[in-house]
């Protein structure tokens, strides 16, 4: 049998058993057509890798010569000699596979650093500033919404209290967050655009079926603008958060402020929609009108906001083990920072919420004037967000959070002294910037305790969902307290602020572990005092 110089020598024909077959035999010269393939897969090898084929190519050949070498003592119960056909399959298989694993050895080596600008990630920013105004801006805005339902919607009745109207906003936050470890997971395994496009359908229907649930009964609203909604956040919220931070590192803080200060353009631009739209138009078309901004602000994110390339597509989900990072909780920074953010959380969202019911309450300003409160506060929180991340790229993210936790916790305080116009204004603006800071500067500070960034969706989402729960007891806790305490706000803005102030001092622990070991790696040179964190 003719054969290539680098093909297995013929085996030896068995006598015996060839006498003892009476069907007709298969030839083992090779077909034409398997020739035919192995020459295009040969010719579809890259050039950087025909060494390595050389080398898979002799290997396979020298193992086949031995192979036939021991056939020449099998006895009458050894193989047919039709198994030479299988040889140059085999060698083409070894080829194949050796050129596979090659390839995936490439792609799921560490993903290529962040580009830290360039025009995919600005749009990246861009597009996810729309997506926050349509999710915490909408959440920043509830105290108008708090403040309509408690005065002007009989329908609700007997659900119109202080706490179980808060229960609607809270369970918003608390889906946004809840859902999040599911929702980063699913981002990191590069389901990014399916999980948007479901989140955009629950937000879209939600919004527009609020406008006329609110006229059906409490429960109808309930469904409506808290979990419907509330589950359109949760799908947008996390993956956009972590899609935007996985396109930049020196300027990661800067981004993800630009992209956070969404949450004071809505905070500006619906309660502005419901001053201006519920005397004219009333109330359900003032909400359909908000809906339609949401709507074009979702198809511009749909359209250009893309996940970053060179990341790979992380494997399914198999597991609990799949969806949180179990070993994230033996690091003791990502634990303090996730028990600090909680009770944080637990009384942030108290004076955006009950914001305008207190003006009107206790200080005794008309519903377009407790708006204007509204348009201070969240149009404060713009400023403050860039300015504070943009101090943290310079001095780091903790070295930030921690004085703004300080701050943002003793204007709560200092709120309870607060009797006049005058100081409700000042103390809109202080707490405004507050509360801004902190939102910003939350998920910023997510990204600096996770190393690697194919696991920011998850690791985000988990602290998202543990955070979910704060969000969604704080409120009604408060309108509890306040229902309690014969409408007096004093127990709940004790409340507030010292759970904010308790938060503050549990993320001073996670500054102090993340300091040591930063020092560390740097050989002693800094303590954990001066390094940036």
């Amino acid at each position: 049998m003719a054969r290539g110089d680098d093909s297995p020598p013929a085996r030896r024909s068995n006598d015996k058993f060839d006498d003892a077959i009476s069907q007709p035999q298969i030839s083992s010269e090779p077909s034409s057509s398997t020739l035919d393939l192995e020459k295009q897969i040969a010719r579809r090898d890259h050039e950087d890798d025909k060494k390595q084929l050389e080398d898979d190519h002799s290997t396979t050949d020298t193992e086949t010569g031995s192979d036939n070498e021991n056939d020449d003592n099998i006895t009458s119960h050894s193989q047919p000699n039709n198994v030479e056909t299988a040889k140059p399959l085999n060698r083409i298989i070894s080829r194949v596979l050796s050129h596979t694993s090659h390839i995936t050895h490439k792609s799921t080596g560490p993903p290529p650093p962040p580009p830290d600008g360039g025009l995919p990630a600005w749009t990246a920013v861009a597009c996810s500033h729309l997506i926050i105004m349509n999710t915490w801006g909408f959440i920043n805005s509830w105290a108008m919404f708090q403040s309509h339902y408690l005065n002007s919607s009989p329908a609700l009745a007997p659900h119109n209290t202080q706490s179980a109207i808060a229960w609607i906003g809270s369970i918003q936050i608390f889906l946004l967050f809840f859902i999040g470890t599911l929702t980063g997971r699913l981002t990191d395994a590069g389901y990014f655009k399916e999980i948007y496009t479901l989140g955009a359908i629950f937000q879209i229907v939600g919004i527009f079926t609020t406008s006329v649930a609110f006229e059906a009964g409490y429960w109808q609203l309930f469904l409506a603008q808290g979990v419907c909604v509330g589950i359109g956040n949760g799908c947008l919220f996390c993956p956009t958060m972590a899609n935007v931070s996985t396109y930049f590192q020196k300027k990661r803080a800067l981004a993800i402020a630009i992209v956070a200060s969404g949450s004071g353009t809505g905070g500006l631009i619906f309660p502005s929609m419901m001053r201006q739209l519920v005397p004219m138009v009333g109330f359900a078309w003032a909400v359909r009108a908000m809906g339609f901004i949401v709507l074009f602000n979702l198809v511009v994110g749909g359209l250009f906001m893309k996940r970053r390339e060179g990341l790979g597509k992380g494997r399914g989900i198999k597991g609990w083990g799949d969806v949180v990072d179990w070993a994230a909780w033996n690091e003791l920074e990502y634990t303090f920072y996730a028990a600090g953010t909680w009770f944080i959380f637990l009384g942030l969202y108290f004076g955006l919420y009950y914001l305008s019911t207190f003006s009107r309450d206790v200080i005794g300003l008309s519903f377009e004037d407790s708006l204007n409160l509204l348009l201070v506060c969240n149009g404060m929180g713009i400023p403050a967000r860039l300015i504070v991340n943009h101090a943290a790229d310079k001095v780091g993210i903790l070295n930030m959070f921690i004085p703004a936790g300080i701050l943002a916790g003793a204007t709560v305080l200092a709120w309870m002294d607060v009797k006049s116009v005058t100081g409700m204004y000042v103390w809109a603006a202080a707490y405004g910037a507050g509360a801004g800071a902190l939102q910003s500067l939350f998920p910023a500070g997510l990204t600096t305790l996770t190393t690697d960034i194919r696991k920011t969706g998850v690791r985000m989402g988990m602290i998202f969902t543990l955070n979910s729960f704060a969000t969604l007891i704080g409120p009604p806790i408060a309108g509890a307290i306040i229902s309690a305490s014969g409408g007096s706000y004093l127990g709940a803005q004790g409340f507030a602020g010292a759970s904010m102030l308790l938060g503050t001092v549990l993320l001073v622990g996670a500054r102090f572990v993340k300091g040591r070991k930063i020092a560390q790696q740097a050989g002693g040179e800094k303590s954990w005092i001066a390094v940036k964190v």
